[in-house]
């Protein structure tokens, strides 16, 4: 019998997968319930590195359904469905690799390092915002866009994914650091808001590139083979920059 890809916890991951979150602050706990199980997969190691990056995923969701609950939201009927279905990608990929059955080659770059010791906290972090965001979040926007009628060129909807920008630049520097250990924070110090502004930027890029191969995939959206031939494509590209992330050299970096 193969052994179970979630240790001594994988009935209860797989428990928690079975149902779909309804609103932002069902993913949330659904999050929250997933850190202690990740965290109590690998004794030896409670940052491993698919740990890592669902704590940076529940900080930023957490603080999404906050601002969502306090009107920081143009439409927030196209948040909050985003939201879920952005969340939903990553619980399929981590409900299929579980049951191992077909994964994203993107989420499998991060899943297989689970019990590598030798991987650090940031690039885990990072390599799972890889696979979420370059990957995930442009069929996300799709999915979103097709339930709700509506499309890439709605404004208001646009500047309600570009507020999320601002969630990040002011939560990613406390939770980079939260990665780092002493002598790493000490240099994070020297370098003062460079390595902010140069994250920022990135999260930025990022957010926006998924924004616009959305926008180019949507016009293909009833085009089955179409959409299959850009998953594939993106899968493999995503997974081949996960992999790099994760690389000693990728790892030195951090």
């Amino acid at each position: 019998m193969p052994e179970l890809r979630w240790g001594h916890v994988h009935e209860q991951i797989i428990d928690i997968l079975g149902h779909r979150p309804s609103t932002v602050a069902g993913v949330v706990e659904d999050l929250a319930a997933l850190q202690v199980l990740l965290e109590a997969a690998t004794p030896n190691d409670r940052e491993n590195p698919v740990a890592d990056f669902n704590r940076l995923y529940w900080v930023i969701t957490k603080t999404i359904d906050e601002q969502l609950a306090e009107g920081a939201f143009v439409d927030g009927e196209f948040l909050t469905m985003l939201d879920i279905e952005f969340a939903e990608r990553y619980f399929e990929a981590l409900r299929c690799w579980g049951n191992r059955t077909e994964t994203p080659v993107a989420w499998q770059v991060l899943f297989r390092r689970l019990r590598d010791e030798s991987v650090r906290s940031l690039p885990s972090a990072a390599a799972g915002v890889n696979a979420h965001i370059n990957y995930d979040l442009p069929f996300a926007l799709l999915n979103t866009w097709g339930k709700l009628g509506s499309g890439p060129e709605s404004e208001a909807q646009h500047r309600d994914y570009l507020h999320i920008n601002e969630i990040f630049f002011d939560r990613i520097p406390e939770l980079r650091r939260s990665y780092l250990s002493n002598w790493q924070i000490c240099i994070d110090r020297l370098n003062g808001k460079v390595d902010d502004w140069y994250q920022n930027r990135l999260v930025e890029f990022t957010r926006d590139v998924a924004w616009r191969d959305a926008a180019r995939m949507w016009p293909l959206r009833d085009d089955l083979a179409a959409l299959e031939s850009e998953r594939l494509r993106l899968d493999r590209h995503t997974a081949f920059l996960g992999w790099a992330l994760l690389s000693p050299v990728g790892n030195l970096l951090q």
